[in-house]
């Protein structure tokens, strides 16, 4: 197992994609901290399937884009398995509107929880990292951030700047043997991205960008988060990996 008695946090993993690398990082050995905003259940769900699997795991009720929050969720992992080994800053949402509707507000609430969360989650988790002098930084963005979208201009600047923030941290953090890559994710089959898999002209117009034809399952994904999280990937850092089908490519 390439996550053998590694800890990793994975922000936003009570759903979606933070699920399926939940998920995916304990079927490698990994013990987890499951974050969650609201919806305790579905954290509590993510959580005995990951000890069903063999590995430990606790779920933790955190607002990344508060720093009391994420200082709290790295203290877990540290409290409850005494080290951090890997952390994924995945939790999001989005609030659409064309940017001369867009309200302050949907723009503060996007950019906060993907950009400053992330910020806050890494800066918290490298403290502790760099005293290991070991660690990776996982950070999500997507093709909005790479080419921009209509009526998500807060996402796409978010997701954007992720990549940019991801190659700073790995600049800064490479003395302590920290390691930050981001992966690009295109349309990954969850309820963010429900209406444009059901919706019949939505889906024609979204698959004729993806390559490969299909939309993303989580299967799909979690391996390259296991990779990146591994010790496979020790020389790795600055770096962008695009997971989409294709779709960055159109």
């Amino acid at each position: 197992m390439k996550l053998k008695d590694k800890t990793a946090i994975v922000t936003g993993s009570s759903r979606g994609v933070g699920r399926a690398v939940a998920l995916g990082y304990a079927k490698e050995g990994a013990n987890l901290i499951v974050n969650y905003t609201s919806n305790e259940k579905a954290a509590n769900e993510v959580v005995d399937l990951i000890q069903s699997m063999g590995s430990k795991a606790v779920a933790v009720k955190a607002d990344v884009a508060l720093k009391a929050d994420a200082e709290k969720l790295v203290n877990a992992a540290i409290d409850n398995y005494g080290r951090l080994d890997i952390l994924v800053n995945n939790a999001g949402f989005t609030r659409p509107a064309l940017m001369l509707n867009m309200t302050e507000d949907e723009w503060d609430q996007v950019v906060d929880i993907h950009m400053k969360g992330a910020f806050l989650c890494s800066q918290a988790a490298a403290l502790k990292m760099k005293e290991q002098k070991s660690g990776k930084i996982i950070n999500v963005t997507s093709v909005a951030g790479l080419v921009g979208t209509v009526g998500q201009i807060n996402y796409s600047a978010a997701k954007g700047g992720l990549l940019s923030m991801t190659k700073s941290i790995a600049r800064e953090l490479a003395r302590y043997n920290i390691c930050a890559n981001v992966i690009s994710l295109g349309i990954v089959a969850t309820d963010m991205t429900e209406k444009i898999r059901t919706d019949e002209k939505l889906q024609d117009i979204y698959m004729n960008r993806i390559l490969l034809k299909r939309f993303a399952e989580p299967d799909d994904i979690s391996p390259a988060f296991v990779f990146l999280g591994s010790d496979d990937s020790n020389y790795i850092t600055g770096q962008l990996l695009c997971v989409d089908g294709g779709y960055g490519m159109i």
